[in-house]
């Protein structure tokens, strides 16, 4: 997904491009959380945005129930849409503040003709509602009567309406209160269980992600250097920015924290609009190589379904698709 850089004001011409998610690939299978961390800016969102293609991407294929959504326009790709939905990151902004809740909610079915009647709507919503921990009876009050946890619960509520199978998740809790962030967690993987739902879950807090997912993958500057299984990856991380990463997340025992290495990285990401030669995660590597800055990595299979993006491995023969 590679955005314009233009120039000029009447004849504007294309001068660069901003390469926000440049060439992963990876697949994702029913009634499991893919987990996607990285720093902000590495394209996280973005990727989620141009799976359920709110960004048409620039190139490649998004094959979702054996359909390529890139190829898909108008009506099938409106059809298409009640299969998967997405949970925004900032409850305040994703609703709509001049709509009731029950307006809200029962928005996506009237748009997908769900429901024979007015009445059935309703009921629809109100059952909603309360599948996600609030009272029915909300139904008339609006955005702004709610706390952040509550706005959050009617985003889920939303994404809901449609019976969707796949939802992304983007960052739904980072802008809660800690208290808040655990509720919210456990609804949706209540729903998960309850309704054979598959996330993309994306998020900064590797906490998280490592209590809700069952794989993780690592992105840094547009591509994906890092995917393995959930404790696989926490336990034996083998890309340098994965290990500097989780060097950061705080331990709860003092002991262990005061023996443990902290991996600072120096400088800073580079720009999406002119990344390096080589390796993007070159200029900050501690572990840095000569072909680093020559070449890209492949995305290598370990084995044990652990994939890297680094020459420290490239004894080991790349895949040409992650998985």
């Amino acid at each position: 997904m590679h955005f314009p850089i233009t120039r000029g004001i009447i004849f504007q011409r294309q001068v660069g491009a901003i390469k926000a998610v440049d060439g992963i690939s990876f697949q994702m299978y029913r009634g499991e959380t893919l987990g996607l961390v990285g720093e902000s800016g590495c394209g996280k969102s973005t990727t989620g945005r141009a799976i359920l293609q709110l960004y048409r991407p620039t190139g490649g294929q998004v094959i979702f129930e054996g359909k390529d959504l890139t190829a898909t326009k108008g009506e099938e790709l409106r059809r298409m849409r009640r299969r998967m939905q997405m949970i925004f990151q900032d409850p305040y902004a994703s609703l709509n503040p001049r709509m009731t809740v029950g307006s809200i909610v029962g928005e996506p079915l009237e748009v997908h003709g769900i429901g024979s009647s007015r009445k059935e709507r309703q009921e629809r919503v109100q059952e909603l509602l309360k599948i996600v921990g609030l009272n029915p009876y909300f139904v008339n009050r609006y955005p702004h009567e709610f706390s952040g946890g509550q706005r959050q619960r009617i985003g889920v509520a939303r994404a809901l309406a449609v019976n969707p199978a796949f939802i992304v998740c983007d960052e739904p809790i980072s802008a809660l209160d800690v208290s808040i962030q655990a509720q919210i967690i456990n609804l949706l993987e209540d729903l998960q269980d309850e309704l054979n739902l598959t996330y993309l879950f994306i998020a900064h807090d590797l906490s998280v992600v490592r209590h809700i997912s069952d794989r993780i993958a690592v992105m840094y500057l547009g591509k994906i250097v890092e995917l393995a299984d959930r404790d696989e990856l926490y336990e034996n991380p083998l890309h340098p920015y994965t290990q500097a990463l989780l060097s950061a997340v705080p331990i709860p025992d003092p002991a262990i924290e005061r023996r443990r290495k902290r991996i600072i990285l120096e400088g800073d990401v580079p720009s999406p609009a002119n990344p390096p030669k080589g390796c993007n995660f070159c200029t900050r590597c501690p572990r840095v190589m000569d072909i680093c800055r020559e070449k890209e990595p492949a995305f290598t299979d370990l084995g044990n379904n652990h994939y890297v993006a680094c020459f420290l491995y490239d004894e080991v023969k790349p895949v040409e698709e992650a998985a």
